[in-house]
């Protein structure tokens, strides 16, 4: 059996089997035969190959449908996601990470917000025998059944307190966790969970799905880039740039640095103001984490807003992993606590 955790997100699909991790965008591209495979220069950039055929649709994922695809597929509405996309991000991510016909255990999340209303859903959706085909760069195409055997769907940001709770084994940790109020600020690309955690208690009070995600920066930035180029730039194309803090549009550059850091100190005030009405009782909380990868974005504007103690981002780690990996480690925990995780390669 093998446990797998996945993050689907508007942004970036993330997966783990707690031997290696999978990041991609949520970019859903028309599959196209390609005439020419090799690279063109031996020490060009390696580029992450996603190509999978899911109940009879062969789909480019990721980069390669963003720099491959004629039609491109994106959406930030969740009912559309879940029905539309989910499955297919999902599988993609699966099939690169187990092999054929192993029984798979798999832990994934919703925002709180679409907790209720999805998560059966998502479970049927992701649950059962799924025939899929995954084609590789050198035009190789291998067909695979991704038989997931059990679906747990838990809210988003839990995946970042058993991430912080839970060792590799599924064994609690950090003790001192279980008996803290932790408030959890989970910034994604659509949506900023808001959670608390009291003693290992889940407060409703305290949780809330919000719309203050790293998309409503980049919405702004869009539009200026629009107003001065005449050119509608996607959302997911404006990663790399904004983290350049430039881009070039038919020859000319733009500099983004100075919208850039108005635009996410705008969206951190939001989130600083959310969790001061959200959290207004609750003034004994013991510590505040940002967590998610547009909390690792805001984080430098976020941690000054914020009151009492807030535990640091760590820079030298993935942020848009923490769910994730809680989700795995979540995964041990009920399924094969104790085990001792396989090696590589076997």
């Amino acid at each position: 059996m093998e446990i797998i955790g996945i993050d689907i997100g508007f942004g970036f699909t993330k997966a783990t089997n707690g031997r290696e991790s999978l990041v991609f965008k949520s970019v859903l591209g028309e599959a196209t035969e390609l005439q020419f495979r090799e690279q063109i220069l031996v020490d060009a950039a390696d580029e992450e190959h996603l190509q999978v055929e899911v109940d009879g649709k062969s789909y480019f994922v990721g980069e390669l449908a963003e720099r491959q695809s004629n039609v491109r597929f994106f959406t930030l509405d969740q009912a559309q996601f879940i029905s539309s996309f989910a499955k297919s991000l999902a599988l993609s991510a699966a099939a690169r990470l187990v092999g054929g016909y192993i029984p798979v255990n798999l832990v994934t999340g919703l925002p709180i917000g679409h907790y209720r209303q999805h998560k059966d859903e998502l479970a049927r959706i992701l649950q059962g025998e799924h025939k899929v085909a995954v084609t590789g760069a050198d035009g190789k195409r291998e067909e695979k059944t991704v038989n997931v055997n059990k679906v747990r769907v838990i809210p988003q940001p839990f995946g970042s307190l058993f991430n912080m709770m839970l060792n590799d084994l599924g064994d609690l940790g950090d003790k001192r966790l279980v008996r803290e109020k932790i408030g959890i600020i989970d910034v994604g690309f659509r949506t900023s969970d808001y959670t608390v955690s009291d003693k290992m208690r889940y407060s409703e009070r305290g949780s809330r799905t919000t719309d203050s995600g790293i998309a409503r920066a980049f919405t702004v930035i869009a539009t200026k880039l629009r107003e001065k180029s005449g050119v509608n730039v996607e959302l997911y194309r404006l990663y790399e740039a904004v983290d350049r803090g430039s881009i070039k549009i038919r020859g000319k550059e733009y500099d983004l640095k100075g919208i850039t850091e108005q635009v996410f100190g705008q969206l951190a005030s939001a989130v600083a103001n959310e969790v001061d009405r959200l959290w207004v009782d609750d003034w004994d909380m013991d510590t505040v984490v940002i967590t998610g990868g547009g909390g690792a974005v805001l984080a430098k504007y976020l941690q000054p807003l914020l009151h009492g103690h807030v535990t640091p981002v760590d820079p030298a780690k993935d942020a848009r992993l923490f769910n994730v990996q809680g989700y795995w480690k979540f995964g041990k925990h009920l399924w094969a606590k104790g085990q001792v995780p396989a090696p590589q390669g076997s």
